[in-house]
Formats: structure tokens, sequence, C-alpha cells
């Protein structure tokens, strides 16, 4: 198939970054502190060409209402909340309070810890006792890729028309084509979006960002 998406460099993500707003001095403080005190985990955050796609798209879909799940040391919700529409509302799920303690001090230094509510728990559980009626404009979901399905199944019904959903990590680094890898998380995207692609209540496409990002949109 011709037309497919140029492969990114090292250097070349260095220019697309550079040159596609760089990242501030609170992002790039955010990134530094993520990669020291959690190294083993630090992949767990997004790239910051994908966090600024994030903000430029809440503010173009006039996002007021927004859901996350995963919330991690807070970048990506720090990316939504910069986007929202005054009087916006950003509602986090995590279930880990020492990752969580970086996004708040970071949230409070960009200023936007007034838009953001972090709930601790269980992800499923934070989605079911959210209004049932479509209202939400934007969710993210970046969580463990076993309850991708799950949090799928709890948001669409209660995201309005024109609403868009963003899904992290759908292509596993390349192993959603590997027929060898076989571990859960892997075999559990494969199956999320396949089942997606077959929604017939969104619009979507799957972008090649970072690892892999589904744009949804509620028909």
């Amino acid at each position: 198939m011709t037309g497919r998406s140029i492969t990114l460099t090292p250097d070349l993500n260095d220019y697309l970054v550079a040159n596609g707003s760089r990242p501030d001095e609170v992002v790039t403080d955010l990134i530094a502190e993520t990669h020291a005190a959690l190294p083993a985990n630090a992949t767990m955050q997004i790239a910051p060409d994908q966090a600024r796609f994030m903000t430029l798209l809440t503010k173009i879909v006039g996002v007021r209402n927004a859901v996350e799940v995963g919330t991690f040391t807070g970048l990506s919700a720090l990316a939504i909340a910069r986007g929202l529409a005054p009087g916006g509302r950003l509602v986090c799920c995590d279930v880990s309070e020492e990752w969580t303690a970086i996004a708040r001090r970071y949230w409070r230094r960009a200023g936007v810890d007034d838009r953001i509510e972090l709930r601790i728990g269980p992800a499923a559980g934070t989605l079911a006792a959210l209004p049932a009626e479509p209202y939400l404009d934007l969710s993210f979901i970046d969580a463990d890729k076993t309850g991708y399905a799950t949090y799928w199944a709890e948001i669409v019904p209660r995201t309005r028309s024109g609403g868009v959903i963003l899904v992290d990590n759908v292509l596993q680094s390349g192993r959603v084509i590997d027929p060898a890898a076989t571990d859960p998380q892997t075999r559990a995207i494969r199956d999320f979006n396949a089942r997606v692609v077959a929604d017939e209540r969104v619009e979507l496409v799957m972008l090649p960002i970072a690892d892999g990002l589904t744009l949804a949109r509620k028909r």
C-alpha cells in the first residue's frame, strides 16, 4: 500500500517536536522528573508532541467536560486541562497516590489544578458513577490494556454527539501485527481495536502518534 507514514528517526522526531510548538519549562521539568524518579515506568508518560496535539484538539472541540483514565505523573491531564474552555473540568482516574502526587505538584505549578478532579480508585467504578447522560466532550484512555474494553463501554454512552475519545498505545510497539506476541496486553489491544473499528456509534482514525493513538468521534 502506498502513502504510508514516514518512519521517524530520533533526529527527525526531535525536529518534529521542536517545530511543532516546543514544550515549555513546566512540561520539560515534568518529563525530566518522571524519568529521574520512575525510570522503569517513564515510558508510560505520553510524548511531548502527543501532549501538544491533545491540548490543541481540546481547544478545537471546545471541551468543557473531560475524563481521563490513567493519569500517571500528569502530563496528559496537564495537556487536556490547558485546552479546556472557561469553566471546563477534567476528572482523572488513577490508582496510584505516589505517581499522582507528582502530577498534583505540576498541575499547581501550571495553574490548572482548579480544573482537575483526581479520583483515586479502580477506573471502572469511577466511570460507572459518572452521570449516565451523554455529556462528555472528550475522554482519554491510557491505562491497563486489559481494561480498555470496559472503559470504552462506560465512556461511549456518556459521550455527546460530536464528542471525541482518544485511546493510547493501540499499536503496542508494533506487537499488534506480530503473531508471536501473545501476552495478555497485546491480545487485549488486538481485540479492542477490532471491536472499536466495528462500533457503529463512532467514526475513527488510528494515528501513528507515539505508540499509536485512536481518535474516535461519537456520531
